[in-house]
């Protein structure tokens, strides 16, 4: 047969882990492989760019929206388990689950939209509220905003999977490469310690270090938001560091009264959640490789083609068109 496509994945993904227990994405690859019969040569098929097996990159894609839309959970790296909303998709849809079952969860809009400010992303075979097919230019735009919210993905679970110092370096790195006080060796030192009173760093704003910026940075799991007295004690420490600048960052989120409160606070303190991070990390070269491909869309000049004269179907040009109406001879 021929290889699944990703959302005919989904509820044999999903009905793996029905049992509770915790799987790998290789045990599930080779697990759904063998349920679908697939041939060698099919387990082995490739995209068009010929980095990734088809049928790897299609079970990752059918992760990627159980996980996104709370079907799955990842426990660490790699990991996944079922939740009960998992459990009660399957109960509800017996024979298929996909998109259009997913949809119905607000974390799907979420995630679709995710870095997006003019309109929502479609995936392959949705249409626009019209009923009209997805231009082309929508369709990359839609694929590009979809593979960088899934790398988003998988920057923060790789940063959970990492300890408490290296989270830290890894803020100072972005911070660095946002253009804040030159190199890294002169713009930034790590300050985190026991009793260093809810300060992790401190970076300088400005090559000539006229003036510092305190970090707080807090490895926690998006289950366990930032709340109002976490922030509370990053601005005692703030203040008694005499700081005028913080920035707290998390691979975490931060609750709403955590937001208000900072919007009426001094010193200023800007928050970073798990999901900024990540995009940051993405836009700064931070964590991920250079780019693979690059497409470039080009448009027609219409100032180009109207500054030129008509040309008749002969291929001449047409009367009047050289020399102002002149005769081309150059006679009276």
């Amino acid at each position: 047969m021929a290889v699944p496509d990703f959302q005919t994945l989904m509820r044999p993904l999903l009905s793996l882990h029905e049992g509770g227990q915790e799987r790998t994405l290789a045990v599930n690859r080779e697990t759904l492989a063998d349920a679908f019969e697939l041939s060698e040569e099919e387990r082995e098929e490739r995209l068009p760019s010929g980095r990734q097996r088809t049928f790897d990159n299609r079970v990752a894609w059918a992760t990627t929206y159980l996980v996104q839309t709370a079907c799955l959970e990842r426990p660490r790296r790699g990991v996944t388990r079922v939740t009960d909303r998992g459990r009660q998709v399957l109960r509800d849809n017996p024979e298929r689950v996909d998109l259009h079952v997913l949809a119905q969860f607000p974390e799907y809009d979420e995630f679709r939209s995710r870095g997006r400010t003019q309109r929502p992303t479609r995936t392959e075979g949705e249409t626009d509220r019209g009923g009209e097919p997805a231009t082309p230019v929508e369709a990359m735009e839609s694929a590009y905003s979809q593979l960088r919210a899934a790398l988003a993905e998988e920057l923060r679970a790789s940063v959970l999977g990492r300890d408490d110092r290296f989270f830290e370096d890894l803020v100072l790195d972005v911070l660095t490469a946002m253009g804040y006080g030159g190199s890294r060796e002169d713009a930034s030192e790590r300050l985190g310690r026991t009793g260093d009173q809810g300060i992790d760093g401190v970076i300088r704003e400005d090559r000539l270090g006229l003036d510092v910026i305190y970090l707080q940075a807090k490895r926690w799991d998006p289950s366990r938001p930032i709340r109002r007295p976490d922030i509370q004690a990053f601005v005692g420490a703030l203040q008694g560091a005499r700081a005028n600048k913080g920035v707290f960052l998390t691979t975490s989120r931060f609750t709403d009264d955590a937001r208000e409160y900072v919007e009426r606070v001094q010193p200023r303190v800007v928050l970073i959640d798990g999901r900024e991070l990540a995009e940051l990390m993405i836009d700064h070269g931070v964590g991920v490789s250079p780019p693979r491909r690059v497409f470039e869309l080009r448009r027609l000049d219409e100032d180009y083609f109207s500054e030129a004269e008509p040309v008749t179907s002969s291929g001449n040009a047409t009367p009047g068109s050289v020399n102002g109406g002149a005769d081309p001879g150059g006679g009276a």
